[in-house]
């Protein structure tokens, strides 16, 4: 018998062994939150029940690139996002394919982690994708507020979403919606204003504009970060990451109202400020963050910080993360590195331990990475972490100028024009223009341009001066005189001046004098007995003193960008002007001594002429 049973055997495995070879094997199904048809909250849940501590901890890390200087660190640790602050570039050179390459570089490196969750990286694109040489750079928000047109808004910022999204990048912080109160402070430009109604409507444009009407999988669908909360356009002088002093019904009505549009248009994102409310940090402020924006305002997202920002609320690195977690912050810009204070590293022990002492729950834990994860699921990034590559060919492209062009037209602001000065002829047979900043794309373009304090290096662009050469007849002979020398036998004189690049804290001031300088080369070409129209670049306005009695024409200009033909297009009356002021315009210095005007301004809100 058992000399038959082998022999059965063998027949067995001779006859059926070639079939069973043939036969399919069962694929082991991927686990349900890689599956896209599911519903994101069921992702988002089979997810996180995978996560071990450390790699959720790691998801709620920001590293600054320039800080990560060995790459194997966003696997280690498992970085939820990275970031590049101001002045943080590629190695080699500042072009939209050098940062592509690098994005997708950090990006393989995020998906050797076990789980393959892929990071999502930020960026400060606030007038264009500004970090970037070649791209399309648009007048900064106090412009953009002068044009009174959110449909322009949204253009702008969607070609902004296809430009950064063109670099691999897919979240940009932006938009400012601070609806500044003192314009001392050195941000004021990022505003679109001081009335909230208006800050509200371009925040939802801007918004519609990086995302699209909800954030999706889409390539130009591109993260929003409304910023900065809550009431940094408000502190005492205009004192940048300084103190508003107000009651709550103040601060509801005059810095709350933007943040409600916000999410009414689906911001996904938010940076939570510096600044102070009555004293007490708003990175610490768990009634502000979690009652009211999370609760009262059923804010879906996840809440940053600012650079360094939690470092601010006490001198011991470990109680600061302990009450920026437990305030309500989800992810923590961090720009250092190991063998620098305050790291990475320091971070993701710190908050290990605070977890294991009990005091930070794992439920705080969870909503935190629960809320980063949705969006990068509405994202569809795990199905597609990488770019578009069609999307790079855009970058900077005539069509995308054009719309700039078209911001810029619409952003000036003509403030006097005396005996139809404006528009000029372009058959005129001599124009002197004169000032440095004519002939200057850092000035013209201001702060956060290449550089955090901006005046780097572009590529492409065109000058008013370069603009008013290229609109006028043959036969008009324009020169250009820095000094303001050499005008006596010219027919008509234009004027540039203005605040030379700052952004952030530097560019706060306890006066907005127009310089002496500027004011002396408007005179002395009011001298020459030609009239002079006058084209002042600032990121708010100035106390013109003498300058706006000197000039013929006056014309606010902000800080316009790369696109100077949209000068050019008013100045000689191709386009006529139709930007309003976004704020009142102090007649003295005097009227800055609190946030609120006193006395009749020089220029009402919403004041602009036209041809």
């Amino acid at each position: 018998m058992k000399s038959n049973k082998i022999v059965l055997v063998v027949f067995y495995v001779y006859c059926c062994l070639p079939v069973m070879s043939v036969l399919p094997l069962r694929a082991e199904e991927p686990p349900p939150y890689l599956d896209p048809s599911k519903p994101i909250d069921a992702r988002v849940a089979d997810l996180l029940q995978q996560m071990t501590l450390a790699e959720k901890i790691g998801q709620m890390v920001q590293a600054d690139s320039s800080c990560v200087t060995n790459l194997a660190d966003i696997q280690m640790y498992g970085f939820g996002s990275m970031l590049s602050g101001g002045n943080s570039k590629p190695s080699g050179d500042n072009n939209p394919t050098n940062w592509l390459n690098t994005m997708n570089t950090v990006q393989s490196w995020a998906l050797k982690t076990r789980l393959k969750i892929p990071l999502i990286y930020g960026i400060d694109a606030v007038h264009g994708h500004n970090d970037v040489i070649g791209t399309t750079i648009f007048p900064h928000h106090i412009g953009m507020g002068a044009t009174r047109n959110p449909g322009l808004v949204q253009e702008a910022d969607h070609i902004t979403a296809l430009e950064v999204a063109g670099t691999g990048i897919r979240w940009a912080f932006a938009p400012c919606i601070a609806a500044t109160q003192n314009e001392r402070w050195g941000r004021t430009y990022e505003s679109y204003g001081q009335d909230p109604d208006l800050v509200s409507e371009m925040a939802a444009a801007s918004i519609k504009g990086f995302q699209g009407y909800s954030l999706s999988s889409k390539s130009d669908s591109v993260l929003a970060c409304a910023k900065h909360f809550l009431g940094d356009g408000g502190t005492q002088d205009g004192i940048d990451q300084g103190n508003t002093v107000c009651d709550e019904t103040t601060l509801r009505k005059l810095f709350l109202p933007p943040y409600e549009s916000a999410v009414k248009a689906g911001v996904g994102s938010i940076m939570v400020s510096y600044s102070s409310w009555n004293g007490q940090k708003m990175h610490g402020n768990h009634y502000l963050l979690t009652d009211v924006f999370k609760g009262e305002l059923s804010f879906k997202g996840f809440l940053v910080s600012d650079w360094a920002a939690i470092d601010q609320l006490s001198p011991d690195y470990k109680s600061d993360v302990e009450m920026s977690i437990n305030a309500g912050l989800d992810m923590i810009m961090i720009p250092y590195g190991p063998g620098q204070t305050n790291n990475y590293t320091e971070f993701i022990n710190d908050l290990k331990d605070l977890v294991a002492e009990g005091k930070v729950s794992r439920t705080r834990i969870d909503d935190a990475v629960s809320r980063i994860l949705r969006i990068k699921f509405q994202m569809g990034l795990f199905e597609n972490p990488w770019t578009d590559p069609a999307l790079v060919a855009q970058i900077g492209s005539p069509e995308h100028r054009q719309v700039a062009r078209e911001c810029v037209q619409q952003s000036l602001v003509l403030l006097k024009n005396k005996r139809h000065a404006l528009p000029l002829s372009k058959n005129i047979g001599h124009i002197v223009v004169v000032g440095e900043a004519a002939d200057d794309l850092g000035v013209q373009c201001g702060g956060w341009t290449v550089n955090w304090q901006g005046a780097g290096e572009l590529t492409r662009g065109t000058t008013i001066l370069q603009a008013i050469r290229n609109a006028v007849s043959p036969g008009t002979q324009v020169t250009f005189s820095p000094d303001g020398n050499g005008i006596s036998h010219a027919d008509a004189v234009v004027v540039v001046v203005g605040e030379m690049p700052y952004a952030e804290y530097k560019g706060d001031r306890t006066n907005l004098d127009l310089s002496a300088d500027d004011i002396a080369l408007i005179t002395k070409a009011r001298d020459s007995g030609i009239r002079v129209t006058t084209i002042l670049l600032s990121g708010r306005p100035l106390i013109l003193g003498s300058a706006l009695a000197a000039s013929g024409a006056f014309i606010a200009a902000w800080l316009p960008g790369t696109e100077g033909e949209g000068i050019a297009d008013v100045l000689f009356g191709d386009v006529k002007p139709t930007g309003k002021l976004p704020r009142e315009w102090p007649r003295n210095d005097q009227q800055l001594a609190a946030n609120a005007m006193h006395g009749r301004p020089l220029f009402p809100f919403g004041y602009g002429l036209t041809y």
